[in-house]
């Protein structure tokens, strides 16, 4: 699978600093690009993936490689899919003893997962594992789990993120991201990672998510009409959900109907409400 496994550290502040000065790399904000200096992190998020070697892994923004390597070890294959050339020379320096990484250049929100992971993983059972930039943490997680071909998504997002990621009904951080990954997905907040694990050091904690894909929720009938309640309950979220609702569907007297038929008091908020309830809302506003 390999050869001689490298003795660079890469989660070593002084030689990965070494490493970019020698390739000319200069950091750009705009990228949301912050490098791990912690070993722990890249070896606590890939034995939290579950790679092994009947899995291919699709990675998103492998920066220099740490946990690239660490899911070589462990896994089939790994495809690592990078938007910044300029990192393209490093890890070719740092990915040389792995002869099952391959690094793909591309944009995540622009690439056409199910046919790389039909390219790339024949065979071998598609699992998702990144650091993910925080500047498209939603859109990039919304992407994975549209594919539709992963057994598991186990990615490091900003602390708030997961929150909203994981977040339960009634509480602060529970929104319709929250019912959109709940929806598709059973996630698990893992653990945290404090900004001085990365250079730069971010201004937030982060943490690692793994999600795991669950059968469509049997009480939604209708899932695009489910949404659009969805979206509508949490448009305005200081109102209550007849007012939120009302911005979208209109019809006051049918959206009071259908809260009194579903038991809901009529001051309600959106974040009160479960899956459960939503699909029930979803389905007496059609009635």
């Amino acid at each position: 699978m390999q050869g001689m496994i490298k003795t660079m550290n890469l989660c070593n502040a002084p030689e990965l600093k070494a490493l970019l000065a020698r390739h000319g790399f200069r950091f750009y904000k705009s990228k949301g690009q912050n490098f791990l200096i912690a070993s722990w992190v890249p070896e606590d998020i890939a034995a939290a993936s579950g790679a092994d070697r009947t899995c291919g892994v699709l990675e998103i923004g492998p920066g220099v490689g740490p946990l690239t390597c660490q899911l070589a070890q462990r896994a089939g294959k790994v495809a690592a899919v990078e938007l910044d050339r300029d990192l393209f020379p490093i890890l070719a320096e740092t990915l040389a003893d792995w002869d099952n990484v391959q690094v793909i250049e591309g944009d995540i929100l622009k690439t056409d997962i199910p046919a790389l992971v039909s390219q790339h993983f024949a065979g071998l059972t598609p699992i998702a594992c990144a650091n993910l930039p925080y500047n498209i943490t939603s859109p990039a997680l919304a992407a994975l789990i549209e594919a539709g071909c992963f057994a598991s998504i186990t990615v490091m997002i900003q602390r708030e993120a997961a929150l909203r990621v994981c977040a339960r009904p009634g509480t602060a951080d529970y929104g319709a991201f929250s019912v959109y990954c709940q929806y598709h997905t059973t996630p698990e907040l893992l653990f945290e990672v404090p900004p001085d694990c990365f250079m730069p050091a971010p201004k937030v904690t982060s943490a690692v998510v793994r999600l795991v894909p669950r059968p469509r929720p049997a009480e939604v009938d209708d899932p695009a009409h489910f949404f659009k309640v969805v979206k509508a309950a949490f448009g305005q979220r200081r109102k209550t959900l007849a007012n939120a609702l009302s911005a979208v569907f209109g019809d006051k007297a049918a959206i009071a109907a259908a809260l009194e038929a579903c038991g809901f008091p009529a001051a309600i908020r959106g974040e009160r409400l479960s899956i459960a309830e939503f699909a029930a809302l979803s389905k007496a506003l059609r009635e």
